[in-house]
């Protein structure tokens, strides 16, 4: 709060499931300001010029994210804009001028969205200014979107696929948009890096399911290998922002395909539901439509197919090599789960209570949880794997990576890369050189 003397705290029980407790500074006493029904998220919650209310992004009033007020005395919410089809991912308020900024994934793609709140719930929309495609830059809101005091400027960091993120500042009095920090490409054209096109195919129950597509230059007919990027999360999105590996693979000759199977973010509370528990392996049914779409694209070689991913969708990658295994050239899994058990057994207390949330439990669904973990189908695999791990990572622990390289090796060529000085993210530069090294070497060897 501006006078400094509360706090506003948020309560993260799961991906989907949320609440907001404003702290007393001095004594350090708490309430819980949100509704007590229902499981929703409360995202970049800002104060109301008297302290009595919060601005911010939520799901409670529906199925997308919309902008609302909550008022902390009633704990009523009451819709500002609604989010119609596409979720409001962060809005930043201005109390003094009444200026509010919100930015919305529209199909992966961040709009800016700029105006002035009148009274309560009263809003005004003054301009939206143009971005290329792109999304907000980073994890954490506070540093995607910010506005000045008086809220005469907006500053927002945006990543857009041939450039690393960066901060434009939008005058709002005359729309002028300016840059203002100019990232390096360490000396690569940016006109040589590709921008995805953004595709839908038809999975098995008619649903449409949107993907990124990259081609390399000069796509041979037929001829193209294609690695399929499955997020991790599971509620993950892939979307059009600067992503370094993307470009690599390109560069090596690669088409790169990126679905956002369901259970993925940005579509809706229900869409990202779909995959939970014992509709878990609808989604690797989504990744098989999508390998089947590429089976008629004019440039994909229908024999040269990868699977990739990390964490979740090192799942992914493995519950499709054993799901589907006729597919795939080969499979590359970094920092994947091989066993839902032994995961959840293994996983940090508190990773493993959030993640029960999407997953099951061990208490009620550990036989269902053993019963789709590929470690326990690892025969039906025929295609080579690469893993990689960070041997200290906290979230999906290393032995993960080593029994399922144990199991496989058996009847399949595997290669492994395990790193002792990483956790769950390979963040030294020297480990990321050799991790796409030692994978586009294992895909020239086998694909």
């Amino acid at each position: 709060m501006p006078d400094d003397e509360r706090l506003v705290a948020r309560l993260e029980h799961a991906s989907f499931d949320q609440d907001l407790v404003v702290v007393d500074v001095a004594s350090g006493g708490g309430r819980q300001v949100t509704p007590e029904a229902g499981e929703h998220r409360y995202v970049r919650p800002n104060w109301g010029p008297d302290g009595d209310a919060l601005y911010l992004a939520t799901n409670a009033t529906g199925d997308t994210m919309s902008l609302a007020r909550l008022d902390l005395k009633s704990r009523d919410m009451e819709t500002i804009i609604d989010g119609g089809e596409w979720d409001i991912e962060t809005a930043v308020f201005e109390p003094n001028s009444g200026r509010l900024a919100y930015s919305r994934n529209v199909d992966g793609r961040s709009e800016l969205h700029i105006g002035t709140l009148s009274g309560d719930t009263g809003w005004t929309e003054q301009l939206s200014p143009s971005l290329p495609i792109g999304k907000l830059a980073g994890f954490r809101p506070a540093g995607q979107l910010t506005i000045g005091s008086e809220g005469r400027r907006v500053a927002v960091a945006y990543e857009r696929p041939d450039a690393p993120p960066t901060v434009y500042v939008v005058d709002v009095e005359d729309g002028t948009v300016s840059t203002w920090t100019r990232p390096s490409t360490s000396g690569i054209p940016a006109s040589t890096f590709e921008v995805p096109e953004t595709v839908r195919y038809e999975t098995f129950d008619g649903r449409e399911i949107p993907a990124l597509f990259s081609l390399p230059d000069d796509p041979g007919e037929r001829d193209t290998p294609v690695i399929v990027d499955i997020h991790g999360g599971p509620e993950g999105q892939q979307r059009p922002g600067f992503d370094p590996g993307r470009q690599y693979f390109l560069d090596a000759g690669y088409a790169v395909f990126e679905p956002n199977v369901r259970g993925s973010f940005g579509y809706g509370k229900a869409y990202a539901a779909l995959d939970d528990v014992e509709n878990r392996m609808d989604s690797v049914k989504d990744v098989r439509a999508g390998v089947e779409w590429l089976h008629e694209h004019d440039a994909i070689d229908p024999d040269r197919i990868v699977a990739y991913g990390a964490s979740y969708g090192g799942f992914m990658v493995l519950a499709s090599l054993t799901e589907y295994p006729d597919l795939w050239a080969a499979g590359v899994d970094r920092v994947g789960i091989a066993n839902f058990v032994t995961f959840l057994e293994n996983t940090s207390d508190w990773r493993q209570d959030h993640r029960e949330a999407e997953y099951g439990t061990l208490e009620d669904d550990r036989e269902f949880l053993a019963e789709i973990s590929p470690l326990n189908n690892i025969d039906a695999i025929k295609a080579p794997i690469i893993v990689l791990h960070g041997e200290n990572d906290p979230r999906v622990p290393v032995e993960e990576s080593r029994q399922l390289a144990r199991a496989a090796s058996e009847h399949v060529p595997v290669e492994t890369c395990y790193f002792p000085d990483e956790g769950h993210q390979f963040t030294k530069l020297k480990n990321r050189i050799t991790t796409y090294r030692r994978i586009i070497a294992f895909l020239e060897d086998h694909v």
